[in-house]
């Protein structure tokens, strides 16, 4: 029986267009603001994984079950109903900078915003770079 392969693959489609084509006004602006910080942040080029997100720097992991496959180290999806960042696969459920972000909501490894200015974007760009460097430091990549 074949092993079921991850569905959200790195792509060569273009971010800029995929970020001009959202059509949400607010949504397209946060996403270039997010591009830009991310892209400073971790000083990697950015990339579409699958149709919807953008992710920055890669890496393979193998869990103890066996399962492996290709992730994104960080990244990001401006989505109808929320913006989604993939920043929180290192961070506690009690971490101090989530207390000072400002409003939002969470997943395993997501934080959901509305909009930029829901947060405090100092405090996002430190979840980012703590992400980021943990992320690099667990799979080293």
């Amino acid at each position: 029986m074949a092993k079921a392969g991850n569905k959200t693959k790195p792509s060569s489609a273009s971010v800029i267009a995929f970020i001009n084509a959202v059509e949400n006004e607010t949504r397209k602006r946060d996403a270039k603001i997010l591009l830009a910080m991310m892209k400073k942040i971790t000083g990697e080029k950015p990339k579409m994984w699958g149709p919807t997100i953008i992710g920055f720097g890669q890496h393979h992991y193998q869990y103890e079950s066996g399962r492996e496959g290709d992730g994104l180290d960080v990244g990001f999806s401006p989505r109808k109903a929320n913006m989604v960042l993939y920043v929180l696969g290192s961070l506690s459920n009690d971490d101090l900078l989530l207390g000072k972000l400002g409003k939002f909501k969470r997943g395993k490894s997501c934080l959901y915003i509305n909009k930029l200015s829901d947060v405090d974007e100092k405090v996002l760009s430190k979840i980012v770079e703590k992400s980021y460097k943990a992320t690099k430091k667990k799979w080293g990549a």
